[in-house]
């Protein structure tokens, strides 16, 4: 991976995680921290696979379509894709519930850019 990209994906990253810890600190707005947070996650995994002009189109064409992939990391990125549609859409979101399923998806984008970039994240 060349360094443009490994300084994006990490840089996202970090920025995810900070989204995370704002979201803990100010409950009354967590929601939108949040949704930053797996949006930050997702732009993190899309620079480490490469050009998210590229793999953004194969997301969203795989939604739309409905199409079964065997390919855990495209089936993880279309599950956070689907998960921020659904905390958008969500008048009155657990926050709780959200914070804990933001880590676990944080927690493991952190393992897929440092398997791509080579380096703990």
């Amino acid at each position: 991976m060349d360094g443009y990209r490994k300084g994006w994906a990490t840089r996202y990253l970090r920025e995810a995680k900070a989204e995370l810890i704002a979201a803990e600190n100010t409950p009354y707005m967590a929601p939108g921290f949040i949704i930053e947070a797996l949006s930050k996650a997702q732009a993190s995994i899309y620079y480490s696979l490469g050009d998210p002009t590229f793999i953004v189109p194969i997301i969203q064409e795989t939604i739309a379509t409905r199409q079964k992939i065997n390919e855990p990391i495209l089936n993880f990125l279309i599950e956070i894709e689907k998960v921020i549609q659904q905390l958008a859409q969500t008048p009155s979101p657990d926050n709780e519930k959200m914070m804990e399923q933001a880590k676990d998806i944080i927690e493991f984008t952190s393992e897929i850019v440092e398997l791509f970039c080579g380096e703990s994240s």
